[in-house]
């Protein structure tokens, strides 16, 4: 098992990863009934889609000795109704002045944002828009 999820009442949720036994709450969005103190669970969706984009460029770097430390992600989740679901997640990614990346470590990093299990997960009816800054 991956997790143990258990629903504490008020829309909210307690979320334990068993291997590690850390800790997330989840509260429904003010748009959907709930008070938003913490991320939603379409919140983690999208959040999940950039920090699998990073982690997976980071397992690449790896392999190409690339630096990407201090790169970031920036993320945008647009909800669409009939029915309610995520209709496009923005992520904009940048990195930290002083790096600067080849024409081959770019198509590198592009490539392995756009096929990290997130995001090839993902429906296709829900767009996923990648944009890079590079330095």
């Amino acid at each position: 098992m991956t997790s143990k999820v258990v629903y504490t009442g008020g829309l909210r949720t307690v979320d334990t990863h068993l291997r590690s036994g850390s800790v997330i709450e989840t509260d429904a969005p003010v748009d959907n009934h709930g008070k938003g103190e913490r991320f939603s669970p379409t919140d983690l969706v999208a959040t999940s889609l950039a920090s699998c984009i990073l982690t997976t460029i980071g397992i690449a770097g790896q392999t190409h000795n690339l630096n990407i430390d201090g790169a970031l992600c920036e993320v945008e989740k647009i909800m669409v109704p009939d029915p309610r679901r995520i209709g496009e997640i923005k992520v904009h990614m940048s990195f930290p002045g002083g790096q600067s990346y080849t024409d081959k470590e770019k198509s590198i990093i592009e490539n392995t944002a756009r096929t990290c299990p997130v995001y090839l997960s993902l429906h296709p009816d829900c767009k996923k828009t990648l944009t890079i800054n590079w330095p």
